[in-house]
């Protein structure tokens, strides 16, 4: 009797990274990445991505909107390890190299339909920035998002 080939599910992810506030910060972009499980792979569209820069909107909540446009479609054969996007947002410092102003992550949601998410941002810190240099082994603190994870 031949062994059943493991059966699959599919997750389609489309949407878009909005939007966010940085009071303190004008002049920044978005990159998204999707970290998941070892059972988990992508089979269409990308799974990171880099937004333009934008600056602070001119009403009264400043925001900054990227309207960011997010598509891609995963195969599993279980939901161990379900997809979390992580988001980095950068901006110049004061000699114009691009830092890391924030970052965050959120789980895509299990249910289908609409979703509205908020992802709350760590900032960036000397001490973090130490902890990265060290597992990146590079200058830039924030090479791999998904180290955070």
């Amino acid at each position: 009797m031949a062994a059943a080939a493991p059966s699959v599910f599919l997750l389609m992810v489309n949407g878009q990274v909005e939007s966010a506030q940085f009071p303190e910060y004008d002049d920044l972009y978005c990159k998204y990445c999707f970290v998941y499980g070892q059972d988990w792979a992508p089979t269409a569209g990308l799974e990171e991505g880099i937004s333009q820069i934008t600056s602070k909107s001119q009403d009264a909540r400043r925001a900054l909107v990227w309207n960011f446009p997010i598509d891609v479609t995963f195969k599993s054969t279980n939901p161990y390890g379900w997809p979390q996007i992580v988001l980095s947002v950068y901006g110049p410092d004061v000699f114009g190299n691009d830092v890391v102003r924030g970052y965050g992550a959120v789980h895509v949601p299990l249910s289908p339909g609409r979703a509205r998410m908020a992802a709350a941002f760590v900032r960036g810190s000397a001490g973090l920035r130490t902890t990265c240099q060290t597992h990146a082994q590079k200058d830039h603190p924030h090479v791999c998002p998904r180290i955070y994870i």
